[in-house]
């Protein structure tokens, strides 16, 4: 009898080795080397050879001899996610969506499936965590029935392939990868093998047959989706779906995506009978902004194609401890010191010895550099205990020397702050010239974060 080969992976990055390791050298984590079986040649899967929706074999050919016919995305009812999936769904594509538990992924899949069913598409919904009765519960309880949806509880990977072979649906959700194992891997499912080699086999399908196809991935406690990073560059599009459970707002975040754009944000409500979306978020956001309080700022932030309005609160005290403490939420923390330091260096507020607590009310996540001014003139309100005025938006980026510098788009984000009624755009001087500001708003230009200041607290 042949001697059974083993090999440690890591369940973090997928990093192999033959003997086991405290640490790997892959990601740095510790123990997290799990002892697997090797897989013999016998068990190795197909090989990914066919043309997409076809049973003719590729093989290399001339790129400009390749024939293309433009196929129109499918649309869902939900234009927030056709949005963040750059237009609507390809077919053959393969989307992961992440999120914590019971955040409502499978209730948005499920409304999606009902969506899709309803304009005669056929969508198979295979769920590896429920029975097919307590599915139905869930869908009694969104409204959802149609002839089109056919619902299938397997972890199997062979049976949910010979089921995908005699149904030929157009979409397929699988909910979620975690459970779905293959027979010829001997690892548990879940782990990194089985992950990997479940999604690609799901790839091979997907391609193959023009099939598009959902992933439910689970997250870490550190926020990611568990098993290995390559996990996301298999797939096509990977969305985090975003939010507190005891909140009703969710964020649906594309993070990559081949057939469109990685800035692209949704909001979702979720209400009693399901995900409802949210057709202007800068209202949701603003709408339980205080009137004349200061250490409050708004500024239009760019996400993906669209601006957003949305409130920075800064709360600045004295501190009790040797060193000043500095906290951040929804912002770069290192942003926050950098800005700091511009103003104690270039403007002489005295902030070495304060304390610092920044937030984004909302939920949302700001890393671009045009929300740089608009944090600064936060600290120094609180700090001055100042209020700006409510009507004020405030745009820019900050340099190091003080110097507020030009941003992208500046007609889109004065157009949404017109749109909500402010007054007041603060922006940088090298962005006024050669457009014109909609009716009823002022256009102050400012240069430095000084003059930012002296505009918008007086001082």
């Amino acid at each position: 009898m042949a001697k059974v080969k083993t090999k440690f992976i890591c369940q973090e990055c997928g990093y192999e080795s033959a003997k086991w390791m405290g640490k790997c050298p892959g990601c740095g984590t510790w123990n997290k080397m799990v002892e697997e079986v090797e897989k013999t040649s016998t068990n190795r899967r197909k090989a990914f050879t066919h043309s997409e929706g076809t049973n003719v074999l590729s093989k290399a050919t001339p790129i400009t001899s390749i024939e293309t016919t433009h196929e129109p995305r499918i649309q869902t009812d939900l234009s927030e996610l056709n949005r963040v999936l750059g237009g609507g769904i390809v077919r053959g594509s393969l989307v992961l969506i992440g999120g914590d538990p019971g955040i409502g992924k499978s209730t948005l899949l499920l409304q999606v499936s009902s969506q899709l069913a309803n304009k005669n598409q056929s969508v198979l919904y295979i769920s590896g965590e429920e029975s097919m009765k307590q599915t139905k519960l869930r869908a009694d309880r969104l409204g959802v029935a149609s002839e089109n949806l056919l619902v299938y509880s397997e972890t199997d990977l062979d049976e949910i392939s010979r089921t995908i072979d005699n149904v030929n649906p157009s979409f397929v959700i699988i909910d979620s990868i975690q459970t779905v194992f293959h027979p010829n891997v001997t690892s548990a499912p879940g782990s990194v093998s089985q992950v990997r080699e479940c999604t690609a086999e799901l790839m091979r399908i997907g391609k193959s047959k023009g099939i598009a196809i959902f992933i439910v991935g689970h997250v870490t406690k550190e926020g990611s989706i568990a098993g290995p990073r390559l996990l996301e560059h298999m797939v096509d599009t990977v969305l985090y779906f975003e939010g507190e459970r005891h909140h009703t707002y969710r964020i649906l975040r594309a993070v990559k995506n081949r057939f469109g754009s990685t800035n692209e944000m949704g909001i979702f409500e979720m209400k009693e009978f399901g995900l409802e979306e949210v057709e202007n978020p800068s209202e949701i956001f603003l709408e339980e902004r205080a009137q004349g309080a200061s250490g409050s700022t708004v500024v239009a932030s760019m996400e993906g194609t669209r601006p957003v309005l949305v409130e920075i609160q800064a709360l600045i005290s004295p501190t009790s401890f040797g060193n000043p403490r500095r906290m951040a939420t929804g912002i770069d923390h290192n942003r926050v010191s950098l800005l700091m330091a511009v103003l104690e260096k270039r403007v002489g507020l005295l902030l070495a010895n304060q304390d610092a607590y920044l937030k984004v009310a909302g939920g949302v996540k700001l890393d671009e550099p045009a929300i740089d001014l608009a944090i600064a003139v936060s600290i120094a309100s609180s700090f001055r205990d100042k209020s700006t005025r409510p009507t004020d938006c405030i745009i820019g980026e900050v340099g190091l020397t003080g110097e507020v510098r030009r941003v992208s788009r500046i007609e889109q984000r004065v157009q949404e702050a017109a749109k909500l009624g402010f007054e007041r755009v603060i922006i940088p001087a090298n962005n006024i010239g050669g457009w014109k500001g909609p009716e009823g708003i002022e256009l102050v230009g400012v240069s430095t974060v000084s003059q930012a200041l002296h505009v918008t607290l007086g001082g």
